[in-house]
């Protein structure tokens, strides 16, 4: 099989096209011809080496695909279902891929390939922020970095769902209309601002009453941190759960004592799909609200595997919208 391997830590140009024998299924594993691979931030940490990894090591871990074999005690899929998967199979960079049948998601008809891929890792990501980290309810402000991003889109749509009105970040005009579509009431171009750390609260505090919003969804990290804590009303929760700029330097406590009493927190989506059933449960809920058409996913840009490192280069200069996909 042909699989997109990082040879040693570094840039995108590490990322090279390999040959590699066919992997054999061992016990509870299936094995999958893939479809399309998401392309995630994470896998550009790997790569990097800022995530202790082996190198050389085939690159992602998200993807949809199509059953064509299965290990001992494989057992609730058969060969010809279509699955998804947002980890349990690492090297998803590839033309085949073995998958933990526990972390198997089956993908309902009328789905295609290219959302089935697109959906897992982000929806997922999106869905426990909105539903668990700090639940979002009807009448709650909420800022979402980053809006036209896979997760920003999402996260809009998802929030707007519940009831709340979102103000959401981004960097272009063309991605300010996106943002829009997706619900966000009020939409900040950053890259107009001359001091984002000063100028996004006091907008943000100017459309809010003065108050500030509940909750802020940061994946971005190091460039909007400072802003996203003084975007805060009193006892407010800002959630971390990306570093698309740079990690965040550490953080003296006492500042969320000013911040007036708010809430920190770094989630992983590990932790919210620990067990099969919450994986399932929220997996589910995601697909039928595609299939109802109550969720829209936007594909922005779709990348043979021999073009994994342009993928990267894209996804990290910011040069994309909603979802990054290698389609071997």
């Amino acid at each position: 099989m042909r699989a997109v391997q990082a040879v040693a830590p570094g840039g995108p140009d590490v990322l090279e096209l390999v040959d590699l024998p066919d992997p054999e299924p061992g016990p509870r594993q299936l094995l999958v011809r893939v479809a399309a691979a998401g392309v995630n931030f994470i896998d550009t940490y790997k790569r990097a080496g800022i995530y202790p990894m082996p190198f050389p090591h085939v690159v992602g871990a998200e993807g949809t695909g199509t059953v064509v074999g299965r290990g001992a005690d494989a057992h609730g899929f058969a060969v010809g279902d279509r699955v998804a998967w947002a980890d349990g199979a690492p090297g998803s960079y590839a033309e085949l891929v073995l998958l933990d049948v526990d972390r198997a998601l089956a993908v309902p008809a009328g789905v295609s390939d290219e959302v089935a891929a697109a959906l897992p890792l982000q929806g997922l990501t999106a869905h426990y922020l909105v539903s668990s980290t700090f639940p979002v309810t009807a009448g709650q402000d909420v800022l979402v970095h980053a809006g036209a991003g896979g997760v920003g889109l999402l996260l809009t749509q998802l929030a707007v769902a519940r009831g709340a009105r979102v103000i959401t970040t981004v960097s272009t005009r063309a991605k300010e209309e996106l943002s829009r579509a997706a619900g966000a009431s009020d939409v900040v171009r950053y890259a107009e601002l001359a001091d984002i750390t000063r100028e996004l609260p006091e907008i943000v505090r100017g459309l809010t009453g003065g108050a500030g919003v509940h909750t802020v969804f940061d994946g971005v990290g190091r460039t909007t941190f400072d802003a996203s804590l003084a975007s805060l009303r009193r006892r407010g929760g800002l959630a971390l759960f990306g570093a698309a700029s740079g990690p965040v330097p550490p953080v003296d406590p006492q500042r969320l004592n000013a911040a007036g009493s708010v809430y920190l927190t770094r989630p992983t989506l590990g932790h919210y799909i620990v067990t099969r059933d919450e994986l399932a449960e929220r997996a589910a809920e995601l697909f039928s609200a595609v299939v109802s058409g109550t969720l829209g996913v936007r594909v922005g840009a779709t990348f043979a595997l021999a073009d994994a490192a342009a993928a990267h280069r894209a996804l990290e200069g910011r040069a994309t919208t909603g979802k990054v996909l290698l389609v071997p």
